[in-house]
Parts: C-alpha cells; sequence; structure tokens
C-alpha cells in the first residue's frame, strides 16, 4: 500500500521531468503541431498532431507502384500547411512530374509550388537542407530513393533549426530487401491504397483511401490508421468502417500548442 502511494506521487513529478526534457531538447521552444484530423489519429501522436519544425518521412508499401499514392498522402498533409502558413511550397525530385491541375484538386495552389529538379538523391537530399534555412518557407518536400542516416541527421537539425517543415518521398525503384537502418527523422509512415468508400453521387468515384502506418515516431508506438480524403476540409477523416472505435490508438498528452491558422 505504502509502495502504491508513492508510485503515485512520483508519476506527476516524471511526467512533468520529461515534458521539460523535451523542452530543452527543442531549445525551450513549444512543439507546435498540424492537427490531422480524425482524434484516433491525433491522439496517437505526441501534442496532438504532426509535428512542425521536423522531418517526417513518407513510402509506399509496393516501392514505385505507390509513387502517386504516397505524393497525393503527402499533398494531404502539405497543402493545409501552406494554407495556415501563407507560404510557398519547396518541392524537390528527379522527375518534373506534377500536375497543376492535380495539385489545385489537393486543395494546393500550383502557383505555391517552387520546383528544383535535382539530378540524383545526393542533390535532392542538398537541395532540401539549402532550402530548410529559409523560414518563408511553409515546406520543403524531397523525393529520393535512399537516405544515409548522417543526411538524415542534418536535414532533421535543419528543420529544427529554420522552424520549416521537411516531407521525404521515399522513391525507389526496387523494394529494400533488408531492414531500414534507424532514422533520425521524427516519423516515418508506409502508405497503402484501400477501397474507397460509396460515392456521393452514382456517376462519381469514392473517397480516395489510405491505410497508414505510423512505422516509428518519436514519442508514440507504432500504429495503423485508415484515413480518408474529407472534401468539407480537404484533410483526413477516419473511413466510416473504423469509426466505431474498432482502431485503438493510445492517448497522448495534449499540453504542446497547435498551429496557428
Amino acid at each position: 500500500m505504502i509502495l502504491e502511494e508513492l508510485e503515485k506521487t512520483r508519476k506527476p513529478g516524471l511526467a512533468a521531468l520529461r515534458t521539460k526534457v523535451r523542452a530543452l531538447e527543442r531549445g525551450g521552444r513549444p512543439l507546435r503541431v498540424l492537427p490531422l484530423g480524425p482524434a484516433a489519429l491525433d491522439d496517437h501522436l505526441p501534442g496532438g498532431g504532426l509535428a512542425l519544425g521536423a522531418l517526417h518521412e513518407i513510402e509506399g508499401a509496393r516501392a514505385e507502384w505507390d509513387d502517386g499514392l504516397v505524393a497525393a498522402f503527402c499533398l494531404a498533409l502539405v497543402a493545409p500547411l501552406a494554407a495556415a502558413l501563407d507560404g510557398p511550397v519547396l518541392w524537390i525530385a528527379r522527375q518534373a512530374d506534377l500536375y497543376g491541375p492535380g495539385l489545385a484538386a489537393r486543395g494546393l495552389d500550383p502557383a505555391r509550388i517552387l520546383f528544383v529538379r535535382a539530378g540524383g538523391d545526393r542533390e535532392v537530399l542538398w537541395a532540401m537542407e539549402e532550402g530548410l534555412r529559409c523560414r518563408r518557407l511553409a515546406a520543403v518536400v524531397g523525393e529520393a530513393g535512399e537516405l544515409e542516416r548522417s543526411a538524415g541527421r542534418r536535414l532533421q537539425l535543419a528543420a529544427e533549426a529554420g522552424g520549416v517543415t521537411a516531407f521525404l518521398l521515399r522513391r525507389r525503384l526496387i523494394a529494400p530487401h533488408r531492414a531500414e537502418p534507424p532514422s533520425a527523422a521524427r516519423s516515418r509512415w508506409r502508405v497503402a491504397p484501400a477501397p474507397s468508400g460509396a460515392a456521393p453521387l452514382p456517376e462519381l468515384p469514392g473517397r480516395p483511401r489510405w491505410r497508414v502506418e505510423l512505422l516509428r515516431c518519436r514519442g508514440a508506438a507504432p500504429g495503423e490508421f485508415l484515413v480518408e480524403r474529407d472534401d468539407a476540409t480537404g484533410g483526413f477523416a477516419l473511413a466510416a468502417a473504423l469509426r466505431d472505435g474498432a482502431l485503438a490508438a493510445r492517448p497522448a498528452a495534449r499540453g504542446a500548442s497547435r498551429l496557428a491558422g
């Protein structure tokens, strides 16, 4: 009984200490986040949303076959961020295959895209690191096949220093045959297609759906979510099949500040 009482008194102090340590790691600055929409997803992430001023990796479940899917998922993250911060998005890739009307359909004005065509992965990563030093950017997106640990660490540090959020889309011709090495990115996501839901009209396609795996996130456990595009907000909504709470997510503290619109 005495041990239980001692444990109760220790937990609040331990939680406060952990919060203080995390703040010191960020230079005393509060964690800024972008709420993604579904409570099951936001509650699972530290601070109640996607951490800003950090590096996030996004990959497809089937290597090159999911390039478009991964880009669409990334746009669903970048579009509200660009709107909230009222700034341009630097997009760096080897192929100039972004489609203007498609960007607009995803809620991102093509005029806000600053596109840079790079010759290879090293050039993509170098341009990302340089772009993250410009605080006027809403986000930096790069498409690369491989990410060395040292390069990922530099990107994460540059994102933290400049306060600009970075997204690395892993575009690979062949899926890796070995486990991925540890990454300095704050989070790593894997996206796969899922059958669309019912269409609002018979002649229209259903809303796009993604099966999203949170492979790794600093301060959160791995998780899996079935989400779809929310036409009203342009962000995400939990797919109807999971709105009854079939997917459990670990709740996280909401003490951090949110992104101001």
